[in-house]
């Protein structure tokens, strides 16, 4: 196995026993639910993810902040001081800082170490987009690439690492200024739920949209159907924001369909649920373009 440790941040929603198995280091990213601040891990110790979603569901406001400059460095140094190489994959530059202060911690800590390679990843990714190229990355470690030839595969696939989903509740998304007032309103009213995915720029937008939610369920294997690549030989990823049921639907959905090798359930963390809110539901796979 080369020898680079491979670090990411909690936006990625690698489950604790991923992380273990892939020997990837998880940084917590913040988050705060009304006036209490707490760290993201992907244990769940400070809170668990089902209890955050039963506090938005009583309307609890909820925002996030990027991991600092100085816990980056923290992690990167005893990397280096053990005598690894680094290499992070962040949360997407157009949702976060959380990449600009990793890159500011990098450049900390090649001068404190010149002899050592230190890469960071803008991913360009969220959720599971994020954590499947940090699984990649480990792959490709397991298979001795060298750290520079994985940097340059990572930044050829990101941008087709497919994310598509549905929320349930435009309000969260027009309290974080994706859509308009008066389209969260008629939206509601009409019971339409948007279909949204993440763009090459790494921004989060809107698509398409779906009259009822087993609609737009519908939808996503649609998109699926139209851009996978080589499905026999893909894990697809469903994260859920508290909602089990719709994530087995989607999933028995996509089996009937699409000849994937298999379908992995997990939970969307709260770095991005906080935008998204309760009930979201998002799809992760490789695609011919995003």
């Amino acid at each position: 196995m080369e020898n680079y440790a491979i670090f990411t941040d909690s936006t990625g929603d690698l489950t604790p026993e991923q992380a273990e198995k892939h020997q990837i280091t998880v940084l917590p990213m913040g988050f705060c639910v009304g006036e209490r601040s707490y760290r993201h891990y992907p244990d769940e110790r400070e809170m668990s993810m089902r209890e955050f979603y039963a506090l938005l569901r009583m309307g609890m406001p909820a925002s996030t902040n990027a991991v600092s400059p100085a816990l980056w460095e923290d992690a990167f140094d005893k990397a280096l001081s053990a005598g690894q190489d680094v290499l992070a994959i962040t949360f997407s530059s157009a949702l976060s800082c959380t990449w600009a202060n990793a890159e500011s911690a990098a450049r900390i800590v090649r001068e404190r170490y010149p002899e050592r390679r230190v890469e960071v990843i803008d991913s360009l990714c969220a959720s599971m987009g994020q954590g499947m190229l940090c699984l990649m990355a480990d792959s490709m470690r397991m298979r001795n690439v060298p750290l520079e030839d994985a940097v340059s595969q990572l930044n050829l696939n990101k941008l087709h690492v497919s994310h598509w989903f549905t929320v349930a509740d435009l309000g969260h998304l027009r309290r974080g200024g994706r859509i308009s007032r008066t389209t969260a309103l008629v939206g509601t009213a009409l019971g339409v739920k948007p279909m949204l995915h993440v763009d090459n720029e790494g921004r989060l937008v809107g698509v398409d949209k779906a009259r009822g939610r087993r609609r737009a369920i519908a939808g996503l294997v649609e998109r699926m159907a139209e851009t996978i690549v080589d499905p026999e030989k893909q894990t697809a990823y469903i994260t859920h924001a508290d909602c089990q049921p719709d994530a087995e639907y989607l999933a028995e959905l996509i089996r009937q369909r699409i000849p994937v090798q298999e379908v992995v359930i997990q939970y969307v963390g709260p770095i991005a649920g906080a935008h998204a809110g309760p009930s979201t539901l998002a799809l992760f796979f490789i695609g011919k373009e995003r």
